[in-house]
């Protein structure tokens, strides 16, 4: 298979990063990748979706792996997990040695190995330049989930048209379950035997409890939903999650110290990337627009959340406020430097790593680290609501009308011009609305 016909199979089947920002696949089939990386550190804490998926299925995702290493001529192929994801390690070593280019590189069970940036490091020894692509330096990076649905697409000729999301924290019966795109929140949760009746408002999560949203019940779930945290509106990480810019701005003005603590445990800036959320606070709470890098600088912050949800002993918000700021440079037209060089990675490093049990207990999860088992048969729905934009680029145009009937995996809005990709019906039935951002389909 060319690189051509891969990467053509992969934009017709709709394949985009299943987790994060959801890049279209098929950009990262390229022949400049001397070495391809498959991400299993799940990267957030209580997720287990992916180190279940590729123990499941280890030699279909393993096989499809290498048959990409191939593709685009890379010299290796690693799959980055943490070791103590025993059962899936054994699961992988059956299969492994049937392909010579690739290899298992063992991680630490530290916060945030799945970061793109820091798996790269851990894994080549190589450091991304602060705002470039993986590929400049011959690195493209794949999910767990993302390598499986290539798999799909290539042998099954089957689009993306399900997520596997895990349900935990305040439910009845915590699962990591496969939904049709388009299912509403509400209703996965039901599959988790429903909110726990503690008399207490619960909120929903979408994503990891670093990096997540919080979402509706009524949201829909994308290509990128990987998880969904039901916790107590009360909880630590909701109210952080819920305050406002300007309460942070005040708090920061009041209370920063300048300890350097959320810099000196930045992962990016431990790797030489010229982010430092310490001389951000300080010219940000005192108005000092005369540091104009403390504030360009913030485009190379990754916004993992360390140094809010872990670092700060005062319990400020750098990551909001640096989100804030990139926000504003980016409205204001203001884009981030390019050709920057990485200074010199830490030495202090190895000793700088957030270890996930204590970033669990310092946010109070521990209680729900829980086994959140994989039910991998596609949960019937009565409607779902798919989104035309799952992805980073331009959203899909629809190509459907309203009374339509379609079936599953049937192209229901076609790419549109530029970095996009098709999406497809993710059940049976009859389109029952369309408008601008959605169309929502009936099982018949």
């Amino acid at each position: 298979m060319t690189v051509e016909e891969l990467s053509k199979i992969i934009k017709e089947n709709g394949i985009v990063g299943a987790g994060g920002a959801g890049f279209p696949t098929y950009m990262k089939i390229d022949k400049r990748a001397n070495t391809i990386l498959m991400n299993c550190a799940e990267c957030e804490p209580l997720l287990s979706l992916h180190r279940q998926l590729l123990r499941d299925y280890a030699q279909e995702i393993v096989s499809t792996f290498a048959m990409i290493a191939d593709v685009v001529e890379a010299e290796e192929a690693i799959i980055g997990i943490k070791e103590e994801y025993k059962s899936t390690i054994e699961a992988l070593e059956q299969y492994i040695p049937q392909y010579p280019k690739v290899r298992i590189h063992l991680l630490p069970g530290a916060y945030p190995m799945g970061d793109e940036v820091v798996l790269i490091y851990e894994a080549t020894g190589k450091v991304i330049s602060p705002g470039g692509l993986p590929i400049e330096a011959g690195v493209a990076v794949f999910n767990v989930e993302t390598v499986y649905n290539v798999y799909r697409a290539v042998d099954k000729s089957t689009p993306v048209v399900d997520k596997v999301v895990s349900v935990v924290c305040e439910v009845n019966s915590p699962i990591t379950v496969r939904v049709p795109l388009g299912t509403e929140l509400c209703e996965v949760v039901a599959m988790a035997g429903g909110e726990k009746a503690n008399g207490k408002e619960l909120v929903y999560l979408v994503g990891g409890p670093m990096m997540g949203r919080i979402g509706n019940r009524h949201d829909p779930v994308t290509k990128t939903t990987n998880a969904i945290l039901v916790l107590p509106e009360e909880h630590l990480i909701i109210q952080k999650k819920k305050m406002p810019a300007t309460i942070g701005m005040k708090r920061a003005a009041s209370s920063c110290c300048q300890c350097q603590m959320c810099t000196d445990l930045c992962p990016r800036h431990n790797l030489g990337h010229p982010i430092e959320p310490h001389r951000f606070m300080r010219a940000m709470s005192n108005h000092d627009f005369g540091d104009l890098e403390a504030f360009l600088n913030v485009f190379f912050c990754s916004s993992c959340g360390l140094c809010e949800m872990f670092s700060c002993p005062q319990g400020l918000a750098p990551r909001t406020l640096i989100a804030e700021c990139k926000d504003g440079l980016r409205k204001a037209g203001i884009k981030p430097a390019k050709g920057v060089v990485p200074a010199p990675v830490k030495e202090s490093r190895e000793y700088r790593k957030a270890p996930e049990n204590r970033l669990e207990a310092r946010l109070g999860l521990s209680k729900y680290a829980v086994q959140a088992p994989l039910d991998d048969k596609v949960r019937p729905v009565a409607r779902v609501r798919v989104p035309f934009s799952q992805h980073i680029g331009a959203p899909a145009v629809c190509a459907v009308k309203k009374g339509d009937s379609v079936t599953r995996g049937q192209v229901v809005a076609e790419a549109a011009q530029g970095l996009s990709v098709p999406v497809h019906a993710s059940i049976c039935g009859t389109v029952t609305d369309v408008t601008d951002r959605y169309v929502e389909i009936t099982r018949q």
